[in-house]
């Protein structure tokens, strides 16, 4: 339970009543997670392998329907890692405010934890990393580039540890994932898909349509196609033991805590329980995996709002982390809450409720009770017809139901803009409407083409889009019908040519090959790995025509044994942040 950090080491030696300290020099102290004694320690040798010491890993993106994966290099034994990281520790604002009582607080996981779910951003305190969600990313480099946390800290500190532009929720829990490995902190990161941002704490997301169908960016709540936190592994004295294992920290600004933007750590198990009440952050992390939905109608002209309707079971799906020594996803849905529907599942989410004191207080903004209870007279949903790529048109079907025994006249307004994976809206990039009659319980399919030249010009790097119809129906309820698609890239393809061993060069050829019918321009390659290269390469790829296949060379060095990962970005003008990994076994 000692100190973490960097020790002066002295040797005294007394000969004949005399004694003569010599400085022999000095070492850094780590957090222990293979020592039983120690708060960190993780009984688990394979976890503390993969939690620890593996310097690789995968996160995963899209959305729920279509969940995609990336590699990323932590690299938290590469060069001067260990360093920054403990200047981000000396460079916190409670360092600052009071060096002597911080660092006497750096042998609790917790506080250390906490301290860095704070210096990751760059809110309060001149932090590793400036959030954008713009969609637009000039000065600075667009999130989705990165492959990797070495170039974010090392740009930190060149600058004079100016924040790095910039970051979106799986660039800070990745830097994160970093400095608490590097540090001796079990750490992996998670994705929450469907992820609830409830900006005012009653554990409930609103979001508002316009009669068009538009999905308006107005109130703080929203709901993120994915979102990507750290869980850490350590005990909970202050709780008791129950409470202790995974920790959720989160870097990503998103709501101050204690005046200031960072979050956790919040036990994993008093989020299943609906302990909310137990420190840190848990109603946050609470509504981020099971805040109920309630959906809008909102008029501009007059500020009218009509609930549409709610749902309680989309929020916090597929929880997702990388597995212990493998590539493969492990959903880990079930640690942090009850099977959705089941009774449990309720019954704690009203515990939650009530601990927060959200039963008792009247709630002007909350819908009525016959709100919730109205049933609409037609049912819709959209559905995808092929493959949804980048640089083809995407096609939909509309299938509308009618679940009454009267024939309906339904008038269909529908829109598709491009969004950030926050689903914050960027452009339109179609729209159309239609007027429709269903005879008594019938369904109905309507074909959707939106064409690539339609969109390619407003398409996000995200490669996300946002289909909506809003369906009015004659003397009915309003009903809403949506569908976030993510676009995949193309793939590029990594052969290493020959056999990799250690301080000799070995050729490894990356190949793309542009699937559409027009030329890409401003192609480049980026390529890093732990042990395989010397910081990062940069390669410029010529214009390739329509249909053309490019193959590009370069050398590494590899200066490690064992299976290492050789990580892989393309980007063009028409495809943005192709990623690829290969795993070169030296």
């Amino acid at each position: 339970n000692a100190v973490i950090g960097r020790y002066k080491l002295n040797l005294q030696s007394t000969s004949s009543g005399s004694s003569s300290p010599a400085n022999l020099g000095t070492f850094v102290l780590l957090f222990n997670p293979w020592s039983s004694g120690d708060d960190v320690f993780l009984p688990n040798e394979a976890e503390c392998e993969e939690y620890v010491l593996e310097e690789f890993g995968i996160i995963f993106a899209g959305n729920k329907h279509h969940i995609n994966s990336f590699g990323w290099n932590f690299g938290q034994f590469q060069g001067d890692i260990l360093n920054i990281c403990l200047s981000m520790l000396d460079r916190s604002l409670n360092y600052r405010q009071d060096p002597a009582t911080d660092v006497s607080h750096r042998n609790d996981p917790k506080y250390v934890g906490r301290v860095l779910s704070a210096m990751v951003n760059s809110n309060d305190d001149q932090g590793v990393l400036l959030g954008n969600w713009s969609g637009n990313y000039e000065g600075g480099k667009n999130p989705s580039s990165w492959t990797g946390s070495g170039e974010i800290l090392q740009n930190w500190k060149k600058s004079g540890f100016k924040p790095v532009r910039y970051g979106q929720c799986w660039v800070f829990a990745a830097v994160l994932t970093t400095v608490l490995r590097c540090l001796g902190i079990p750490t992996r990161t998670i994705t929450n898909f469907s992820s609830a941002h409830d900006a005012d704490g009653n554990l409930r997301v609103d979001e508002f349509y316009d009669a068009s169908g538009n999905h308006l960016n107005r109130g703080a709540d929203s709901v993120w196609n994915f979102h990507v936190w750290n869980e850490s592994w350590f005990s909970r004295s202050d709780l008791g033991p129950s409470y202790s294992g995974w920790q959720v920290l989160d870097a990503t600004p998103q709501e101050e805590s204690g005046g200031i933007y960072q979050c956790g750590p919040a036990s994993r198990n008093a989020i299943k329980e609906g302990d909310v009440d137990l420190d840190y952050d848990c109603p946050f992390v609470f509504a981020e995996v099971n805040a109920d939905c309630m959906y809008w109608n909102y008029d501009p002209t007059n500020g009218k709002k009509t609930l549409m309707f709610s749902e309680s079971t989309v929020i916090g799906q597929f929880i997702s982390t990388k597995a212990v020594g493998r590539d493969d996803r492990v959903d880990v849905t079930n640690d942090y809450k009850y099977a959705e529907g089941s009774t449990k599942e309720r019954d704690v989410f009203k515990k939650a409720r009530k601990k927060l004191g959200l039963e008792d207080k009247f709630d002007p903004t909350a819908p009525t009770p016959e709100e919730i209870d109205q049933k609409p007279d037609m049912s819709g949903k959209f559905k995808v017809a092929g493959h949804l790529e980048v640089g083809k048109d995407l096609n939909l079907i509309l299938v509308l139901a009618n679940l009454t025994s009267d024939a309906k006249n339904v008038q269909v307004n529908m829109t598709a803009w491009s969004t950030v994976y926050t689903r914050r809206p960027v452009r339109e990039i179609w729209k159309d409407s239609m007027s429709v009659t269903l005879a008594p319980q019938e369904e109905k399919q309507f074909p959707i083409q939106i064409s690539y030249t339609e969109y390619q010009e407003h398409l996000t790097t995200d490669n996300m889009i946002q289909v909506t119809a809003l369906c009015h129906v004659a003397g009915g309820i309003q009903v809403l019908v949506q569908r976030d698609v993510t676009l995949d890239n193309p793939g590029i393809d990594i052969q290493v040519l020959g056999e990799a061993e250690v301080n000799k060069e070995v050729d490894v050829e990356v190949i793309f090959t542009n699937p559409i019918d027009m030329e890409v321009m401003d192609c480049a390659l980026q390529v890093e790995g732990s042990d395989l290269l010397r910081g990062i390469l940069q390669i410029d790829v010529p214009t390739l025509k329509a249909g053309e296949k490019s193959s590009t060379k370069f050398k590494i060095f590899p200066s490690e044994s064992g299976p290492k990962h050789l990580l892989v970005n393309f980007s063009c003008d028409k495809f943005a942040d192709i990623k690829a990994y290969k795993i070169i076994n030296v």
